[in-house]
């Protein structure tokens, strides 16, 4: 059948079209018209999408939408797909290819009730919180078909849980008397839950609309210039000589395209095509294969700058920047990876392999001089770019960006013009066997362009400090250019003509690209707007509250079974939920109370670290059975056992899965609290030594394997270097407690800036009184009465208690966590002591006898086949 669709010719064949939508985007791609509507209607929203992130609409003043109004027309979009691209019943082949008509109507009508905040936008305002009829029925119709949609993108659990929280609304008077409370009306579920921002229509809607798709289509854009596969090339071409070399570039390569993608499965079935049955053509068994597939495929969502999309959900959650999120990330998705290529290297020397034949082997001397010149390299470009674009902006301000744009363009023609020089870079054939390496330079040479979008990217998000959508916005539009130019610019350098088709290729790719990254969004658009169901729920019913009092009676006020069962949560959601979507359920119902438990028990954790916890484990739910989704999707490339891949990935995974319990505890990890740079590269040595020890033991394997009290041993020094201040503090204890009584003359030798930390009990609003650990900022002031009276507290003694006399409202004393009336019981004031890292000395005492007692094994067992 042919068509009339102006991104394919005047004439074209549609089941090119269809052929495009199921191979590379998921769902069904209709026949004949409904091929084209579904190619269509993704270039549509990806088009409004890139408008209202950019600055066009307020330049020329028109097509501005505020964020309600965007979100309700994101929300039409992603759920018209989803019912037009996702048959009710799947695997049934009449409905693959062929979209039904009451499917249309679904379509059409789930479009209608999602975009009803924007058609009647102006109607809806003048009558808050009092709904006519026809609000109550668009709300109680739009509710049952995001359900519908998002069983139908993302199957039933995510649907489950949020028709529970339904029904938890409604039905609340009859629940058990632990999660019981008044219950809402029909009236006033739909209302708040779809009427409003406090439920489908809220924050995590908002941050899909915002930044979440312009990272995704960004990444569409990536793959379909080649920078997947260039990837891939470069990292096996500089790791493939060494042992278990593809395993290890399998890690590499995932983890820069899962840096990327932000979606654990996807970057399984795309550079697991590749790198898994090169895995098993240098020897890994199909399940290892797998699992180490599964493994870097789902870190890659913690690595900055895209993690899954929850990093810009944290911005709007703490409350913080999205450069300290990403500074808050960096450390531990760093060392989880160097672990990873370091548990590939033990399971390598178990298999006993041996590394690919490099095409030219160097010498060490020369090893040594590329190494001085590519850092030598990296710090000079480094210089010349930070301090030349700042004297750039410092001289011409505002008009710098029209003297750094043909810079950065020449600079993209030149390093493509350095490209042309070499072959293009051929996809790997798993059928080819695997017995040399392409050359490191050489591929390195032919994609190096690649990085310039990427670059963009992270310059606007940490140097301009842009916004998270407006840097996105950029690169998009960089990547955008470099997909339409760098073929005709490549047949140009190598005067090879056919420009022009080439030019016109290069525009299918943009349009191809556009649906694409659509496509890929329906799923996480509707389970944002579905997880919001959720969020509405908690506000709507208190039952945050509830779960605090829950998890305390569960846990027995202790914060590690506290986290523990926190953890478990996780887990179980994330099973069958999206990352994103786990990550709003599980923060919303469980950070807080984890800050307040730990709050409770002194510890004062910060918000970050629970948030950062909860999406950890969210993440490894990926690759957990019996429904790791990223095991199931590895172990199809593999052949192996899903459940197997599964448990084996996890044994990988276990690295990540201490993580989280280590930053709680030890805040040094996410880089808060150090005191310079020789405190972060202690931080660091330690973190990485202590996570490669630990996977030593996990794997049982070091230089030899070991033996139960050598594995023992390994575990201790892990603690050891992962929380050296649990050891340390049983010697020299951290904080002295003094009576709140004295609380002024302390705060006379606090330096402005710092935090105090406080103990308080006083009446919550429920009426039952609490006794809980604060930590207040203390800013300049002449007088300590001065101080807190700048931080919005006042105290005045009675007897022999000190009383919060007032708070003023919005103050930091009432962000602490304080109230009128309240009683300071005591403060803490930190103690003079040795640093606690001298218990790495100890440690490391400890890891050098089993190192030498692993060596002298590993000695004789190699001399003993030759003695015989």
């Amino acid at each position: 059948m042919t068509g009339k669709d102006p991104d394919f010719g005047d004439s074209v064949d549609t089941s090119s079209v269809e052929k495009f939508l199921q191979s590379e985007t998921g769902g069904r791609a209709g026949t004949g018209p409904a091929a084209v509507i579904l190619f269509v209607i993704p270039v549509v929203w990806s088009l409004f999408q890139l408008w209202i992130a950019s600055p066009l609409p307020y330049i020329f003043e028109v097509g501005m939408f505020n964020s309600t109004e965007a979100r309700s027309i994101h929300l039409a979009f992603a759920s018209f797909l989803a019912f037009a691209a996702f048959p009710m019943i799947k695997g049934r082949h009449e409905t693959s290819n062929r979209v039904p008509f009451y499917d249309w109507i679904l379509a059409g009508l789930a479009a209608f009730c999602s975009s009803y905040l924007y058609l009647f936008y102006d109607q809806l305002s003048t009558r808050p919180g009092a709904p006519i009829l026809q609000d109550l029925i668009v709300a109680i119709v739009g509710l049952l078909l995001l359900l519908e949609a998002t069983r139908r993108a993302l199957g039933l659990p995510l649907t489950v849980v949020a028709a529970v929280f339904i029904i938890y609304s409604l039905a609340g008077p009859y629940m058990p008397a632990v999660i019981s409370h008044a219950g809402a009306s029909l009236e006033k579920l739909a209302s708040h839950q779809w009427l409003g921002t406090e439920g489908v229509f809220g924050v995590a809607l908002g941050v899909s609309t915002s930044f979440v798709f312009l990272f995704v289509l960004f990444g569409a854009l990536l793959e379909r210039a080649g920078a997947g596969n260039y990837f891939i090339q470069v990292a096996y071409a500089s790791l493939g000589h060494m042992k278990g070399g593809p395993a290890k570039a399998a890690v590499v390569s995932s983890g820069l395209s899962g840096i990327i993608s932000g979606s654990s499965i996807a970057n399984v079935v795309t550079t697991g095509t590749f790198t898994i049955p090169l895995m098993k053509r240098v020897g890994f068994p199909a399940t290892k294969a797998g699992a180490v597939e599964v493994a870097a495929s789902t870190n890659g969502q913690l690595t900055p700058p895209v993690m899954g999309a929850a990093a810009f959900l944290m911005v709007e959650y703490v409350g913080i920047s999205y450069l300290e999120v990403m500074k808050h990330a960096i450390l531990p998705a760093l060392i989880s990876y160097i672990a990873l290529v370091y548990i590939v290297h033990l399971e390598a020397c178990k298999l006993n392999m041996k590394g690919l034949e490099r095409p030219k082997k160097p010498t060490l001397a020369q090893r040594m001089l590329t190494w001085v010149f590519v850092l030598l390299g990296l710090a000079v470009l480094t210089l010349a770019v930070y301090y030349g674009v700042g004297w750039t902006k410092g001289v011409f301000g505002d008009q710098a960006a029209w003297i750094l744009g043909p810079v950065l363009l020449l600079i993209y023609i030149g390093l493509v013009a350095y490209a042309s020089r070499y072959p293009d870079l051929e996809e790997d054939d798993p059928e080819d066997p695997m017995d040399k390496l392409p050359p490191l330079g050489r591929t390195v040479k032919t994609g190096l362009y690649y990085l310039v979008p990427v670059v963009v990217l992270i310059w606007c998000l940490t140097v301009e400090r842009f916004s998270p959508q407006l840097s996105a916005f950029w690169a998009t539009l960089l990547m955008i250019f470099i997909v339409v130019t760098q073929v005709p610019l490549k047949n140009f350098f190598r005067k090879q003509g056919n420009l022009g088709a080439a030019f016109w290729q290069g525009c299918v790719d943009v349009v191809r690209s556009l649906a694409t990254g659509a496509r890929n969004m329906i799923g996480i658009g509707v389970a944002t707007a579905t997880a919001g169901i959720v969020v509405g729920t908690v506000t709507l019913t208190g039952i945050g509250l509830v779960m605090a009092q829950f998890v305390e009676f569960i846990s027995g006020g202790n914060l590690m079974l506290m986290l523990v069962f926190t953890a478990v949560i996780s887990l179980i959601l994330g099973m069958g939920l999206p990352t994103t979507a786990n990550y709003i359920v599980v923060s919303t119902l469980m950070a807080p109370v984890i800050v307040t438990l730990g709050a409770q028990n002194g510890l004062i954790v910060p918000l970050i670290a629970v948030h950062m916890f909860v999406f950890y484990f969210g993440i490894l739910a990926d690759d957990t059975p019996p429904v790791g989704l990223a095991a199931y999707a590895a172990a199809a490339i593999s052949g192996a056992d899903p459940i197997r891949t599964g448990i084996q990935g996890f044994t990988y995974d276990i690295r990540t899965a201490i993580l989280p319990f280590m930053f709680i505890f030890n805040t040094q990890l996410l880089l808060i609290g150090l005191t310079g740079w020789f405190d972060l590269l202690v931080t660091i040595f330690s973190a990485v030594t202590a996570m490669l020890v630990f996977s030593a033991a996990t794997q049982g394997f070091w230089f030899v394997r070991s033996r139960w009290w050598e594995t023992l041993c390994l575990l201790l020094i892990t603690f050891t270097l992962f929380r050296p201040g649990f050891w340390w503090d049983m010697v020299y204890p951290p904080v002295e407690s003094r009576p709140g009584t004295r609380i002024m003359e302390y705060i006379e030798t606090v330096p402005a800036g710092e935090d105090i930390v406080i103990k308080a009990t006083g009446m919550t609003i429920d009426g039952e009184e609490e006794s809980t650990f604060l930590q207040l900022p203390l800013p300049a002031g002449e007088t300590p009465v001065a101080r807190l009276q700048e931080s919005g507290l006042g105290l005045r003694k009675d007897g022999d208690r000190m009383v919060v006399d007032y708070v003023s409202y919005g103050s930091v004393a009432e962000n602490a966590g304080l109230y009128f009336d309240w009683t300071i019981d005591s403060f803490q004031v930190p103690l003079e002591r040795p640093p606690k890292e001298l218990m790495f000395i100890p440690a490391l005492i400890l890891l050098g006898l089993v190192a030498f007692g692993q060596l002298r094994r590993r000695a004789r067992e190699e001399g003993a086949p030759q003695s015989a």
